[in-house]
């Protein structure tokens, strides 16, 4: 009769990660994609391909990253349901995070507006500066934000209910409608009559919306996993933790989409 070592089983439900060098890597090539943007936008040489090189490293980074940990969850059963739970309360901690940073932008956004000082004329939008149309692409912009939030919403809806057709579709419809909103952004940033250096509400306005659109960014990678992972097989209706996340941290970027059409594009443009 085989013997069986006990030492080999843990007695504990958690998750005791092994060595990675992902993470060390991920940091790293943030610093680069930091470094790269601030000198990209000072005019330094070769700040454009320090970025672009922080941007692939990154996203390299984050494949594998992403790799490993779809390993450990789906193929190991390292994630109880007590690493869960740990995990749930990571991003939402995480989230509420972000509700800082974004919450600092605000408050530079409407301490500028509110009381504009008398560099800038007294005035807001200050003098000289011609605000975009809220009606215009940020219209557009909000419509398609929203229409994926929605969109998500039922892909998810149809993984928990078994109904695979229904969430690729809506999981894909997100994806797409995402695409769409950052390449009117980019158009919206090459039209504008102002630029980052155009005093505060130039600063403030790049700084919120460029903030958000790299949101935009992320959450759409976040999404396009869970939708490979849809594809392989890899969830279930009640083995899709990481997409849930995703659509949480997605639902996120919606909100704050609308907080900044309201206050930046509508109200802080009249």
């Amino acid at each position: 009769m085989k013997t069986i070592n006990r030492n080999q089983f843990q007695s504990f439900p958690y998750h005791l990660v092994e060595p990675s060098p992902w993470p060390i890597l991920v940091s790293f090539s943030l610093l680069s994609l930091t470094l790269g943007a601030v000198m990209y936008m000072q005019g330094f040489t070769y700040g454009g391909q320090l970025l672009s090189l922080g941007f692939t490293l990154t996203v390299f980074g984050m494949i594998l990253w992403f790799r490993d940990i779809i390993t450990e969850g789906t193929y190991l059963g390292h994630h109880t349901i007590q690493v869960q739970k740990g995990l749930t309360i990571g991003v939402v901690l995480f989230i509420i995070s972000e509700v800082f940073a974004f919450l600092s932008v605000f408050w530079a956004f409407f301490h500028s507006s509110l009381s504009p000082t008398i560099e800038i004329g007294g005035v807001w939008p200050p003098q000289g500066i011609t605000p975009l149309d809220p009606f215009a692409i940020p219209l557009l912009n909000t419509i398609l934000l929203l229409s994926s939030g929605a969109f998500v919403t039922y892909g998810h809806h149809a993984l928990i209910q078994g109904d695979r057709k229904g969430a690729i579709l809506g999981t894909l419809l997100t994806i797409i409608f995402a695409i769409i909103f950052t390449a009117l952004q980019y158009y919206e940033y090459s039209e504008s009559s102002f630029t980052m250096s155009d005093s505060v509400y130039g600063t403030v306005f790049y700084a919120s919306t460029g903030l958000h659109g790299l949101h935009v960014i992320i959450g759409t990678l976040f999404i396009l996993v869970g939708f490979i992972r849809i594809i392989n097989y890899h969830l279930t209706d009640t083995h899709h933790q990481g997409h849930e996340a995703a659509i949480l941290y997605w639902h996120f970027v919606d909100v704050v989409w609308l907080f900044l059409f309201i206050a930046v594009y509508y109200w802080g443009g009249n």
